[in-house]
């Protein structure tokens, strides 16, 4: 008789990429897409903020003051402060991505959130009529990698089904990882 063998939850990848596990690029290249694509943010935000605020107040009257007031306060600091705390975020959801093998459904909305993400900047661009911090990898380099990586996911077997509530959770996901890091970063640079 055998010994009895305990099963872990998740299935160990196989050493080589198969038809049935995804490459390592699909999950921990979300890392590097996210990186590249938040390296734009870093260098072009916060002054792209500064000089053009006060322009988008005059042409965008509805939006709430306190909006303006608020991009208006994120300083150079404390948004690199918050990139730094994202980088955990998105690298946390890369590596149980890895873990996994794709299916991890943390790794997939992170995944969905940040091919939303671009689409978002890619609107905004659209709604100012020209540049703004983002949109110059959005359709390089985030749309298209988060098309890729769920067109492996797909093949692989390990997609999650597409829904408007994983769409939903997608954004949540990233709305809550965005409030999360520039409070987390507010609090590191009063230290």
């Amino acid at each position: 008789m055998s010994p009895e063998r305990t099963w872990s939850p998740v299935p160990a990848l196989p050493s080589k990429p198969s038809a049935y596990a995804p490459s390592p690029a699909v999950t921990l290249g979300l890392f590097a897409a996210w990186a590249l694509h938040d390296a734009e943010e870093v260098a072009f935000g916060p002054r792209w903020v500064r000089e053009n605020v006060p322009a988008l107040r005059k042409r965008f009257p509805r939006v709430p003051e306190r909006v303006w007031r608020a991009m208006e306060g994120v300083t150079e600091r404390e948004f690199a402060a918050a990139v730094g705390v994202m980088a955990v975020i998105v690298g946390a959801a890369a590596a149980d991505g890895y873990r996994t093998g794709g299916r991890s459904a943390f790794f997939q909305a992170t995944l969905d959130g940040f091919g939303l993400h671009g689409l978002m900047h890619l609107a905004q661009a659209a709604a100012v009529r020209g540049y703004v911090p983002g949109s110059a990898t959005s359709p390089v380099l985030v749309v298209p990698f988060t098309l890729w990586a769920r067109g492996r996911l797909r093949r692989a077997g390990r997609l999650r089904p597409t829904t408007v509530g994983g769409a939903v959770r997608g954004i949540a996901l990233a709305a809550a990882a965005t409030v999360v890091s520039h409070g987390a970063a507010r609090r590191l640079i009063k230290r």
